[in-house]
């Protein structure tokens, strides 16, 4: 059993990627963001606790999110693997990550990340809040404040995993179909 990580700047192609690749590869498509919704919306206990945190303007702790993924990797470990979208966003949750994945047997390949120039992205997600509507894919101004954070706090996981010979990275410009067929060269030679 494997695990990936799908790593990437907001707009990057990271949920529209992880679509195509859980099918081809047989993988568990775990994205962070659609766990603490679930969890939120059927009050579980974990969502309960989560809820307290959020209803502060706290953010989750991380062990609480780390449980939540444990729990998602328990009900899946029918597939061939998992493939992580929007977490780790900090080396301590990558250290996290890796201590669940040791404890579950699971083999971690490596991270993925995709790459795009910044500008390129906001034109994207400004499109995607066309139809999304999340009102912060309709600002660009807001598009480039989340990039600052991502460049604050997620950004130094590139040289984490490249000093653990865990990342490879991606030209996130192009077609979908020219995209994932880039994603499946990398995947096909870490797998």
């Amino acid at each position: 059993m494997i695990a990936i990580v799908l790593f990437g700047k907001p707009g990057a192609g990271k949920g529209t990627q992880a679509e195509f690749l859980k099918e081809k590869y047989n993988l568990t498509h775990i994205s962070t963001g659609d766990v603490f919704r679930y969890n939120l919306k059927n009050e579980t206990e974990l969502g309960k606790k989560a809820k307290v945190f959020m209803d502060n303007g706290e953010l989750v702790p991380d062990s609480l999110t780390i449980d939540m993924l444990a729990e998602e990797v328990a009900k899946n470990m029918d597939k061939a693997g998992f493939l992580f979208d929007g977490f780790p966003r900090t080396i301590k949750q990558a250290e996290a990550l890796e201590v669940l994945l040791n404890e579950k047997e699971i083999d971690f390949v490596g991270t993925i990340g995709l790459e795009a120039d910044d500008e390129v992205l906001v034109a994207r997600i400004l499109e995607r809040g066309k139809t999304s509507g999340r009102a912060d894919d309709q600002d660009a101004d807001k598009i480039r404040t989340r990039y600052v954070e991502y460049n604050e706090k997620t950004a130094p996981l590139i040289d984490y995993y490249v000093g653990k010979g865990k990342y490879m990275a991606v030209d996130g410009i192009g077609t979908i179909e020219e995209i994932t067929n880039r994603l499946s060269t990398v995947i096909d030679a870490i797998v």
